[in-house]
């Protein structure tokens, strides 16, 4: 890792989590990043955090909390969409505003992918960034992200489709675990 990056650690989401992701998913701001575009209530999460079995090959999806080394919050971490027989997932990643443009992206994304390569046995990670997203678009190619596409309309903020550029690393082609 990039010494001037501070260090995270992944965790599974915890119950004491319940408030600070009923935020996240409720925030409009977000909505327009990803395809999620509804607001999700306490029961649906709380729901989702008992029975979740965090075991990615049951839920074809895994959430992690991330911290930094003062045990704070600083972001949501997501491996969705995962096909095992292709060994790949889409990434979705979420930064508190507290903690943006210090790194921790870079240091998420770093611990992200060791994981999938040495747990999750992963040979790609993609993420779909809409264009105007130039924060996002520049976090990842800093992290090996390629430009595999660009995809036509493919959200909708409520006014406008938005093009997004598919993105994705090859786990495999980096020197991930040191």
């Amino acid at each position: 890792m990039n010494k001037t990056n501070p260090s995270v650690h992944l965790r599974a989401i915890e119950p004491e989590d319940l408030d600070l992701l009923y935020r996240i998913e409720n925030d409009v701001k977000l909505w327009n990043v990803g395809i999620t575009n509804v607001p999700y209530s306490r029961y649906t999460l709380h729901d989702y955090v008992a029975n979740a079995t965090y075991d990615i090959y049951t839920d074809r999806q895994v959430r992690m909390m991330v911290e930094n080394d003062q045990h704070e919050v600083v972001g949501i971490v997501d491996l969705v969409s995962f096909d095992p027989a292709n060994r790949r997932a889409e990434v979705g990643l979420i930064i508190l505003d507290a903690f943006r443009k210090q790194g921790y992206g870079s240091s998420v994304l770093e611990a992200l992918a060791n994981y999938a390569l040495t747990v999750v046995h992963l040979h790609q990670l993609y993420a779909y960034v809409d264009v105007t997203n130039e924060a996002s678009l520049r976090l990842f190619q800093k992290m090996s992200y390629e430009t595999a596409a660009t995809i036509k309309e493919w959200l909708y903020d409520g006014k406008k489709y938005r093009d997004v550029v598919l993105m994705q690393e090859r786990v495999l082609s980096g020197a991930l675990v040191q």
